[in-house]
């Protein structure tokens, strides 16, 4: 009995010791869970994200040149002969536009008040006086019944340009650019009388003074800029004797030796002093001079307008080191030999002698890469365009052709008819034979035909 008691104690002991434990198990319990809801919970650290591979960068764009734009060489000429064109288009414009004052006077009814003004503003060291001999000229020059400004403004499109670069390298006055309209009506091929040829109308002898070839097959006095070259430095050289241009002008036209004889018998020092004792062409030289720089500055203020010039505005230069015709060239790419003559006027049989020393040849811009394609091919073809020249005979015959012939004038004939009859130009016609009004033929008029 005692023992069973003592088993129930102990067993009761046990159990309230075990009660016990428990009690401080659940208040940590509590604890922990009263800890949690009070404490704030820390942010959970992110895990490391793999940063993303860098996009390859974009290759840059090619750099796109403007000059060739995937084109070809002969298409660049194209761009470079227009762009060119159109500078000489508005600087021509540009001049009469901006530089020229306008007004709407007709020139029958200009007084000679408007005439002074007009030239006083020219401000040219040349001196451009007014008087009843010069009216006559201005009037000459601007009569749209002759036409002859209007030719000559056309073709100044082409000459006056080198003309004046040739003038300003040589600090000239650029006035002295209307020589050549008065010398030869801006006619390379002009002849006169007494056989002075080309722009600037130089004799054999004065024309080699000054450096230039003339032979059997290159007249270099018919070369534009060659001849302007040579211009220069005759009138450069007048200047130095006379100090007045005018003087200067007069004896480019007569010699110094009639000026110097025209000052010793009238004492004067001045173009107008002098003027009496000036052989007659002379004498109306200077007002010629003046005329023509009136006529080519104020045309539009006389209702003149220019006659396009077939001639390319926009031309560059090849060297040639070989013997060439011009019938290889045309024969060969896309340019006939008229407008090799007319760009190279100098070479008087169609062929460029460059047999000791190369030569230029000028082309028109838009031609000037197909001719260095096909050089080879071009030179190929000398045997078969030159062989008739190697022989002296024919090299006389070939010149006598170019030398050109005449007709006289028949009942019923025009000159349209006439041109056609020897392909030749009613313009060349003209211009051969000093003729203004086309229609104004004779019966009997002989006419001279230049040799082609």
């Amino acid at each position: 009995m005692k023992r069973t008691l003592a088993l129930i104690l102990s067993l009761g002991v046990l159990c309230a010791a075990t009660a016990a434990e428990r009690a401080p198990r659940k208040s940590k319990r509590k604890n922990k869970r009263q800890t949690e809801v009070v404490e704030p919970q820390r942010p959970a650290t992110p895990e490391p994200v793999a940063a993303p591979e860098p996009e390859p960068e974009p290759e840059p764009e090619p750099v796109v040149n403007d000059l060739t734009l995937e084109l070809t060489a002969e298409q660049v000429d194209s761009l470079v002969a227009v762009w060119r064109e159109r500078q000489r288009h508005d600087a021509y414009t540009e001049f009469f536009e901006h530089y020229i004052l306008a007004d709407t006077t007709i020139v029958d009814t200009t007084p000679d008040s408007l005439y002074q003004q007009r030239l006083r503003d020219l401000a040219s060291p040349i001196q451009l006086p007014y008087n009843s001999i010069v009216k006559g000229y201005i009037n000459r020059y601007t009569d749209p019944r002759y036409g002859t400004i209007s030719r000559i403004l056309g073709m100044s499109k082409y000459y006056f340009p080198l003309i004046e670069d040739e003038l300003l390298k040589e600090n000239l006055p650029v006035e002295l650019r209307a020589l050549p309209i008065i010398e030869s009506a801006l006619s390379t091929t002009a002849v006169s009388r007494a056989g002075a040829v080309g722009l600037w109308q130089f004799m054999p002898s004065t024309g080699k003074s000054y450096g230039l070839e003339v032979n059997s097959l290159v007249d270099e006095r018919r070369d534009p800029v060659r001849a302007t070259q040579a211009a220069c430095r005759y009138l450069k050289d007048l200047y130095g004797i006379y100090n007045d241009w005018t003087l200067a002008i007069a004896a480019y036209n007569c010699g110094p030796g009639n000026v110097n004889k025209a000052i010793a018998r009238s004492g004067g020092k001045t173009f107008w002093e002098i003027y009496d004792y000036l052989p007659r062409e002379t004498r109306g030289y200077v007002p010629a001079f003046i005329g023509a720089t009136y006529a080519y500055t104020y045309h539009r203020q006389h209702g003149l307008e220019l006659t396009e010039s077939p001639i390319p505005l926009s031309v560059d230069t090849v060297r040639i080191n070989r013997l060439l015709h011009f019938g290889q060239i045309a024969s060969t790419i896309d340019l006939d030999v008229e407008t090799l003559r007319m760009l190279n006027p100098q070479y008087k049989l169609d062929i460029v002698p460059a047999t000791t020393k190369t030569y230029t040849l000028v082309l028109p811009q838009r031609h000037i890469a197909q001719y260095i394609a096909h050089e080879q091919e071009i030179y190929a073809k000398d045997s078969a365009y030159l062989k008739e020249y190697i022989n002296p005979a024919n090299l006389d015959k070939k010149r006598a052709e170019r030398s050109g012939t005449t007709y006289r004038v028949k009942k019923g004939d025009t000159l349209g008819a006439i041109a056609r009859r020897y392909h030749v130009t009613t313009a060349q016609l003209m211009r051969w034979n000093g003729i203004r009004n086309p229609k104004a033929l004779r019966i009997g008029q002989t006419l001279r035909i230049e040799g082609r």
